[in-house]
């Protein structure tokens, strides 16, 4: 895969069509989080497989549109809800963890898969995903293919995961709930 290049001063952050940070969040209608525009952060969020320089993470990315796309179809009424918002919160759970700054992606991104999408995925699944966790560069290769100012990709990154944390803790709480139970 060819290197990503950014404008001068940019970061991969800065491509991205619709970041986590960009969903409106509806506090008066129960935290009710816009699909269409949670949808297209999470559409954006598969280019970072891209940015790791494996082929192995096509099928990594291919399964994560694959899930958008299934969500898009069963969420057109507005907001996420049931089998769409457990499969978005699974999806985006993992990349959460697959943020953890104290070890190496593979470790973090299979600690992370682990817990979410495994249980999941079947027998015939699991070990290309176990292939991809394989593929990860290093954390500090995978800083400078976020772009050249190290400093600015982790202050981007710690506004964007935050947001996408704000995403998880809601959907994590809808279902939770007992109407979410079906």
């Amino acid at each position: 895969m060819a290197a990503t290049t950014y404008p001068p001063g940019g970061t991969f952050l800065d491509t991205m069509k619709k970041s986590f940070v960009d969903v409106p969040i509806d506090a008066e209608k129960d935290n009710a989080i816009a699909t269409t525009e949670f949808l297209e952060a999470a559409e954006s969020l598969t280019t970072l497989f891209d940015v790791l320089g494996s082929v192995a993470f096509t099928p990594v990315k291919n399964d994560m549109l694959g899930n958008v796309k299934a969500i898009s179809g069963a969420a057109r009424f507005g907001e996420l809800a049931g089998s769409g918002a457990q499969r978005a919160e699974n999806e985006e759970t993992y990349c959460d963890r697959g943020a953890s700054a104290a070890e190496e992606l593979s470790d973090s991104f299979r600690s992370a898969y682990t817990v979410t999408l495994k249980p999941h995925h079947s027998m015939f699944v699991k070990p290309i995903f176990s292939a991809a966790m394989s593929a990860c560069p290093y954390r500090k290769d995978f800083y400078e293919k976020l772009g050249a100012d190290r400093e600015k990709v982790e202050s981007e990154l710690r506004v964007w995961l935050a947001a996408l944390s704000k995403i998880i803790a809601i959907l994590k709480g809808f279902l939770d709930r007992k109407e979410a139970k079906w």
